[in-house]
């Protein structure tokens, strides 16, 4: 066991290093989409725009213009998606609660974003080996999401207080999967990862 408070048990995967919640302690779906019907995101919100372009920036420097995009996990307000297209991309929307249209799964992008949605996954893997195999070949994978630094500060961190969050990525578990992805990655800032898909596998 990695971490115990008073709610919750957290794990860490001595292969990837990613800390987990084991699914027994996961919150309902309902319970689940409650907690987001409560964020007040929007595109009209210069704060929550400034936030995002710690992503969009550096990935969008990166981007042919007119690029296909996908904005998975894009919640109740997309606005990350907004951003893209106000600069000339072509961008779709997947949300397992509020853009569910699966069928966009099955297509391929020359990038895809994920921004503050992998600490939500209940499968990680399965989830990032889908978007990476939507990925074209020269495509690019940006995630944004706070990391674990080590066992003292994950007893203090705000970030697991959120009952939503259940899994918790540090640079070792995203260096993991870029070695198993043989792609490029890149770490921006705290919270900010951009996969290169360098290859076509």
């Amino acid at each position: 066991m990695f971490h115990r408070d008073n709610r919750r048990r957290y794990y860490r995967c001595r292969q990837c290093g990613l800390v987990f919640i084991p699914p027994e302690q996961h919150l309902s779906a309902e319970d689940e989409k409650t907690r987001y019907d409560l964020h007040s995101n929007s595109s009209d919100d210069s704060g929550y725009r400034l936030f995002l372009s710690r992503l969009f920036a550096p990935l969008h420097e990166r981007l042919k213009p007119g690029s296909c995009g996908l904005d998975f996990g894009s919640g109740p307000g997309p606005t990350l998606s907004v951003l893209f297209q106000e600069a000339g991309h072509t961008m779709k929307l997947y949300d397992h609660f509020y853009a569910p249209d699966s069928t966009v799964l099955n297509a391929h992008y020359d990038f895809i974003t994920a921004s503050e949605v992998v600490e939500h996954l209940h499968n990680p893997r399965m989830v990032l080996e889908k978007l990476w195999g939507c990925l074209k070949p020269q495509g690019y994978l940006g995630i944004m999401t706070k990391l674990v630094k080590n066992r003292d500060a994950f007893a203090g961190w705000h970030y697991i207080h959120d009952p939503t969050h259940v899994c918790f990525f540090s640079r070792e578990t995203f260096s993991w999967l870029a070695e198993a992805w043989q792609a490029k990655l890149t770490f921006i800032g705290s919270d900010v990862m951009i996969f290169h898909k360098e290859t076509i596998n």
